[in-house]
């Protein structure tokens, strides 16, 4: 029985260090177009990038421009729903052929993968009542701010507000969202896609007052991809020129493609 366990440990231990160094599997552009289907990898937990509709397909900013992709490429969609672990495993074992699917770009994340250029981003900033005048880090002062503890905006907050100003620090970026609905706070510190889906329940009500950081998301392939690569490069350009992108967004975040994502840094 020993000896059982210790073979069965052995053979899962090997088999473990065998999938964790197996190459990745580029795509092949010409097999896709032979095929007639493009598998694309999607977030559906996501909103308003991923999501599923009422009968329960992927929708979201994602899933749109995942079939605009399929359609410049002349095939059809095939999306598959991910994870935030799982979606790069899927992508190098060929499970997928692309990922749509939300994916930041970071220097450690294009040491796995191939990234096309910036379809979409995300951008933390402060959010406020819009009848309150504040422009900047130094509008701060006297003001109290909600942010969802630890996070982005936490920090991003945290290390531009000056001396009187009064961070409050909830659980969770709800309940940092009720504190400025409720009048609790005149700030929050919050990303766009949080006030996007305020902004459809409360109109005007808040505005942005100034940007803390954003991130820059991309089209990822697997290494060595690099027709598919070039193709995905060209749609990105296209759906930038001809407003493809820009009714995208304004469909899912209610504004136009944010200039970051348009002439990143």
């Amino acid at each position: 029985m020993n000896l059982n366990r210790r073979l069965f440990t052995t053979l899962a231990a090997s088999a473990l260090a065998a999938s964790l160094t197996a190459p990745a599997m580029a795509a092949d552009l010409a097999a896709i177009e032979s095929a007639g289907t493009v598998k694309i990898g999607m977030l559906v937990d996501f909103p308003p990038f991923g999501i599923t509709d009422m009968s329960g397909n992927p929708d979201g900013y994602d899933a749109d421009v995942a079939k605009a992709l399929a359609e410049s490429m002349g095939v059809t969609a095939q999306i598959v729903p991910v994870t935030g672990p799982n979606r790069i495993p899927y992508l190098l074992s060929g499970q997928v052929d692309v990922l749509v699917a939300s994916l930041g770009i970071t220097a450690e994340r294009a040491e796995k993968v191939d990234f096309s250029n910036p379809y979409a981003g995300i951008s933390i900033a402060v959010y406020g009542d819009s009848g309150l005048d504040v422009a900047d880090k130094a509008g701060l002062s006297g003001q109290s701010i909600s942010v969802a503890r630890a996070s982005t905006q936490d920090t991003g907050v945290t290390a531009v507000a000056p001396e009187g100003t009064d961070i409050m620090r909830f659980d969770d970026d709800a309940t940092a969202v009720q504190a400025l609905m409720s009048g609790q706070v005149k700030l929050i510190g919050a990303s766009n896609v949080v006030m996007s889906q305020i902004a459809a329940a409360t109109g005007d009500r808040f505005n942005k007052k100034f940007d803390l950081s954003s991130q820059v998301q991309g089209v990822a392939v697997a290494p060595g991809s690099d027709a598919l690569l070039a193709k995905i490069n060209d749609f990105v350009a296209e759906a930038k020129s001809d407003g493809t992108l820009d009714a995208i967004h304004e469909k899912w975040l209610g504004e136009p493609l944010p200039e970051f994502v348009k002439n990143p840094k």
